[in-house]
């Protein structure tokens, strides 16, 4: 076995590092492609927007012609910055059970960083906010969410071997599209909208979401800058994450909390697609948009990835404005099943909504840390 930096102007590479899930879960009835664009995207370093003040590099342990593992390592200097640490971070893991591989593949992984001065590793954390993080370390016989990682239970024993310890979980939960509320949460959603001047913005179409996402991606940048991931969001990045949710965004399941004409926090609603994208394989051209668009006409799912309100409107109340959205959201399209993404576990008040009005936490994620 030998361990291997790929070179990521080498087509061969970036399709080496690519198809390695694909092999690990041929077959596999729950795991979900990427997105074959946004992954390429990720390994080029002229046109990802990462990469004007960061830094990364993709390892790969290989046997013969047979591809082992994969990781990819970053230091990403806005967030080091921004929180006065040396973290590096690493994305993208996969790997067959086999011990010797993984801690081949970290020990080059733990080299890397050390050489820039790095003082601890954290993952799986992505490039971007917004990237689904974590090692699934419950849940299997469940469909991730878009965007949100699967990987088989032995993951969780691999990093432990070397030397990782639980940084935090993120838990998911599910609910029924029929779902009633409490009529309490309604009584105080339209009493704290009174009394604070709050009104809900929805979009009609596409090109007007587009126009908004610059001040959609301040009021989410300031939402969560008090919480230990966060990072600033570059505006080259909020483009890329922008055009990532206008992909897989209806414009209606988009909703802002504003202020007079000032958004002051929001709910992020998905079309859960997850079924066409593991019919397409994660392609999207020539053919796989219309299979795509199809399972947006008649999915009974809906991911809700992202809820918020700035700071100092926290405790207020608002929480029951995005509540009802998530549930009045749910009713206006028909859907059946709900899939509540990622919160954490040092979110207890989040936690503690979400259990009021009823989710059933039934997928886990962790993050890992580890010091060098």
């Amino acid at each position: 076995m030998q361990v291997r930096k790929l070179d990521t102007e080498n087509r061969r590479d970036v399709r080496q590092f690519i198809q390695l899930p694909f092999d690990i879960y041929k077959g596999n009835a729950q795991w979900v492609p990427p997105i074959l664009p946004e992954m390429q995207l990720v390994l080029n370093r002229k046109k990802h927007p990462f990469y004007l003040h960061s830094d990364a590099d993709f390892f790969v342990v290989e046997e013969g012609k047979r591809t082992l593992a994969r990781v990819a390592v970053m230091e990403n200097r806005n967030y080091n910055n921004h929180h006065g640490v040396k973290d590096a971070f690493f994305y993208y893991f996969d790997a067959y059970d086999n011990p010797e591989a993984v801690r081949m593949l970290f020990d080059a992984a733990f080299e890397w960083a050390r050489a820039r001065g790095l003082t601890r590793m954290i993952g799986p954390k992505g490039f971007l906010q917004g990237d689904g993080m974590g090692v699934l370390v419950e849940g299997f016989e469940h469909r991730p969410a878009v965007g949100v990682p699967y990987n088989h239970p032995y993951y969780d024993a691999l990093l432990t071997a070397c030397g990782f310890e639980k940084e935090t979980d993120f838990s998911s939960g599910y609910l029924p599209g029929n779902h009633d509320l409490d009529p309490r949460f309604y009584e105080v959603a339209e009493r704290v909208k009174e009394r604070r001047g709050f009104h809900i913005k929805s979009f009609a179409s596409e090109r007007e979401l587009r126009e908004w996402i610059p001040r959609i991606g301040k009021v989410y940048n300031d939402s969560f800058v008090n919480n230990w991931e966060y990072c600033p969001i570059t505006p080259e990045e909020m483009k890329v994450i922008g055009d990532r949710l206008i992909a897989i965004a209806h414009p209606r399941l988009i909703k802002l909390v504003m202020k007079g004409d000032q958004p002051i926090g929001f709910v992020f609603g998905f079309m859960d697609i997850s079924a066409a994208i593991q019919k397409t394989k994660g392609r999207v051209w020539p053919f796989g948009w219309i299979a795509l668009m199809r399972e947006f006409k008649r999915t009974k799912w809906v991911n809700f990835n992202g809820t918020g309100l700035l700071p100092e409107y926290q405790g207020l109340g608002g929480n029951a404005i995005l509540y009802t959205e998530l549930a009045k959201s749910a009713r206006e399209f028909g859907f059946l099943h709900a899939d509540v993404v990622q919160v954490e576990e040092q979110n207890m008040k989040s936690l503690g909504d979400m259990a009021a009005i009823g989710v059933r936490w039934y997928k886990r994620h962790r993050l890992y840390r580890r010091a060098l």
